[in-house]
């Protein structure tokens, strides 16, 4: 019986020296979505990623990691051949078919909660309490909510501009109310004209856009692996942003990335609003 307690204690003692000497095991991380891939990399744990999917090209290192598929679906054998710890994913940007194989397999599935502005810096904190990024993910938080704020402070009290943004061409697209592009438009004192559509991506006609009269149309620079249709907009002089030349070009990789980097991308939307706010004033 001595004996017996005496291996029960060391056997204790040992795997309390093993968490001790490893608390943070670097993980095997597989991110399904590319603003995953890049806050992991904000945090410093972009190492830990095994596999990822299309379009995760940010920061450069990222190209490097092995693919495993895109929105169109996930190549289930390439993943479990990566030996993943843990998947990271976000239900708008996989088949919710897809996850229920990869957790049927007894891998582990954490979903990001990326859909409000306000809530990127949580996003930072809580994969830094995954990655045992604790510390680096906290200045990266603050630095996003100290930012944000000066940017909101700034455009507060400024006169709103009714605003069409552009999401696609063909079939054309826009955004809604509940969308992060719309939050996004809101800080910068727009008014989207398409608001109060019933979907949040509603597909729309030039008739729509010639009914709600937008006074600025913002096109956004997407990366894709077909080109982009053009619209020839100086057809429909009855627009207001057509008459006045009112078109602004943005990026897409970072205002559409739920990211620190959207704040770049914000910045640049919100001087370009304000530009065109002064021009419209001035052409009344």
């Amino acid at each position: 019986m001595a004996t017996l307690r005496l291996v029960l204690v060391l056997s204790l003692a040992l795997c309390c020296f093993k968490l001790v000497a490893d608390p943070n095991k670097q993980l095997r991380i597989i991110a399904l979505a590319p603003h995953i891939v890049e806050n992991l990399y904000t945090i410093g744990a972009g190492e830990q990623i095994v596999g990822t999917v299309e379009y995760a090209d940010f920061p450069a290192a990222a190209n490097d990691i092995p693919r495993i598929g895109g929105h169109q679906g996930i190549q289930i054998e390439k993943l479990l051949a990566l030996k993943p710890d843990l998947v990271l994913a976000w239900k708008t940007g996989s088949k919710a078919e897809d996850l229920a194989r990869i957790k049927s397999f007894g891998i582990d599935i954490i979903y990001s909660d990326a859909s409000e502005v306000d809530k990127v810096p949580n996003e930072l904190r809580r994969l830094g309490e995954l990655t045992g990024r604790e510390q680096s993910a906290e200045q990266a938080a603050l630095e996003f909510e100290q930012k944000i704020a000066v940017i909101k402070a700034k455009q507060q009290g400024k006169s709103k501009v009714a605003v069409f943004y552009q999401l696609w061409a063909e079939p054309m697209m826009t955004v809604g109310k509940n969308t992060w592009i719309n939050q996004l438009i809101d800080i910068c004192q727009g008014r989207n004209v398409f608001a109060n559509s019933r979907t949040d991506y509603p597909q729309i006609s030039i008739e729509n856009v010639v009914v709600a009269k937008p006074e600025v149309i913002i096109l956004p620079d997407e990366k894709s692996q077909k080109p982009q249709a053009v619209i020839d907009w100086s057809l429909w002089p009855e627009v207001p942003a057509v008459k006045q030349h009112q078109f602004i070009s943005v990026n897409a990789d970072l205002l559409h990335r739920f990211t620190t980097r959207m704040l770049d991308g914000l910045a640049d939307m919100c001087t370009k609003i304000d530009d065109s706010r002064v021009a419209i004033k001035e052409a009344q």
